[in-house]
């Protein structure tokens, strides 16, 4: 009896097709294999595969997203379908449709981020308005890749990835120079900088552990900014950028306010250290700021949804834990109506919105976005070609449609149905 191939589906996660033989774990991997990990193990990762299967992850979680940034094609897969793989074993993965197979007997192949074709400016089909495809990068070698690809600007630096070689605290000095190199790999982008954003899963070596600091609902963002040696380093980072405005376009977002009020005080405070044409941003990751946008729009130059923590607010889910992932929904349609809601407001201001974060570049996500009137994204550098590509290939009017449709569904599967997506992509609550 002949052995039936493996041909299954993922959840798609990095674009981009390889093709190599199966490892298990991170350890002792090759360039041209195909590695098989848990969400914990992904840290571990000492030398880059050709791809990666990642085993019963959460998505939007701080681990997962490194990921992102890394250019090597990624699936999600559950732990039943791993179960049918066995090291050694020849797969091809495709990171842009999840398809995962088992291929014939050959050489280790690689088609991701460097194959991809760049962009210029792109525009939705029958609209108007302007619309931005920012990147968002962690470090100078993915701001020059952004660059590269097509990317307009880029629309958020994640300042907190940035650590000196020892656990010292960083200092201007530090900043000035990490800085400086992402604004010269970008040039002659502009490039927004998030001041210092800490969650429990990215704690730097120099700040001492508190149990409060990072959690879901607790002390994040500019709730940190009194304690020290936090002061000190968002101190330092913004006299580096004041420095740096002098040779390059900036901008700048404060992370995870809440209240207006919050935001202008530390709209104030900025503004005694930063020239005034840095535009400020203001970070909108929960319910309560995402639902006030039009009056934070009054107080900042822009404002940028975090769309990973506003979920983990909306769905009151810890976004790193991999146990709670069907929690945490991108296709739940009370999320579009959110959306909606937060769109409608911001009105005709709507085009100083940036939307971040995973959502716009999980499948079939991003025409519902556009019908939504959203027409700022900062994503991942390897994805502003395939997104770029994505929009090319439709249409406002059907963009409008689609959104109507998500919107007045009622279940996921209703959504994955429109979107012509496995329907069992988030499986009942009963099901795992």
């Amino acid at each position: 009896m002949t052995r039936q191939a493996n041909d299954m589906r993922g959840m798609p996660y990095v674009p981009g097709i390889a093709t190599g033989k199966l490892q298990r774990g991170p350890h002792g991997i090759s360039p041209s294999c195909i590695v098989l990990l848990g969400q914990a193990e992904i840290s571990a990762l000492a030398t880059l595969p050709a791809g990666i299967l990642v085993v019963e992850a959460a998505p939007f979680s701080h681990k997962l997203i490194t990921l992102l940034g890394l250019g090597v094609p990624a699936v999600l897969i559950s732990a039943k379908q791993a179960e049918s793989l066995h090291d050694g074993m020849q797969l091809t993965i495709d990171g842009a449709s999840g398809r995962v197979r088992e291929a014939d007997d050959q050489p280790s192949a690689f088609t991701g981020l460097h194959a991809a074709q760049a962009f210029g400016p792109v525009q939705l089909r029958g609209d108007e308005k302007p619309l931005q495809l920012y990147a968002s990068v962690r470090q100078a070698q993915a701001a020059r890749q952004a660059a590269r690809l097509g990317a307009q600007a880029i629309g958020l630096v994640r300042s907190e990835y940035l650590l000196p070689p020892t656990e010292k605290v960083p200092d201007t000095v530090f900043y000035r120079d990490a800085f400086r190199a992402i604004c010269e790999a970008a040039a002659p982008l502009t490039v927004t900088f998030r001041l210092l954003d800490v969650a429990a899963d990215k704690l730097p070596g120099w700040f001492p552990h508190q149990a409060a600091v990072g959690r879901p609902l607790g002390l994040q963002g500019v709730r940190l900014y009194h304690l020290d040696p936090i002061d000190r380093v968002v101190d330092a980072q913004l006299a580096a950028l004041a420095q740096l405005a002098e040779s390059f376009p900036l901008r700048l977002l404060v992370p995870f306010v809440v209240r207006v009020e919050e935001f202008a005080y530390w709209r104030d405070r900025i503004r005694e250290v930063l020239p005034a044409e840095v535009p400020v941003g203001a970070m909108a990751e929960t319910p309560a700021s995402v639902l006030d946008v039009a009056n934070l729009l009054q107080e900042a130059d822009f404002v940028g949804i975090g769309c990973n923590d506003l979920m983990q607010g909306l769905y009151a889910t810890d976004r790193d834990l991999a146990e709670l992932r069907y929690y945490l929904d991108p296709y739940a349609p009370v999320l579009f109506r959110l959306l909606r809601q937060v769109a409608e407001a911001a009105a005709d201001q709507c085009s100083r919105v940036q939307l971040c974060g995973v959502l716009p570049q999980v499948q079939g996500i991003l025409p519902v976005l556009l019908g939504l009137g959203y027409r700022s994204f900062s994503v991942d550098a390897p994805f502003v070609p395939y997104l770029a590509e994505v929009i090319a290939q439709t249409t406002r009017a059907a963009c409008e449609q689609r959104a109507a449709q998500v919107c007045d569904a009622i279940t996921t599967r209703d959504v994955l149905a429109l979107l012509q997506l496995p329907t069992d992509r988030h499986p009942p609550f009963s099901s795992y």
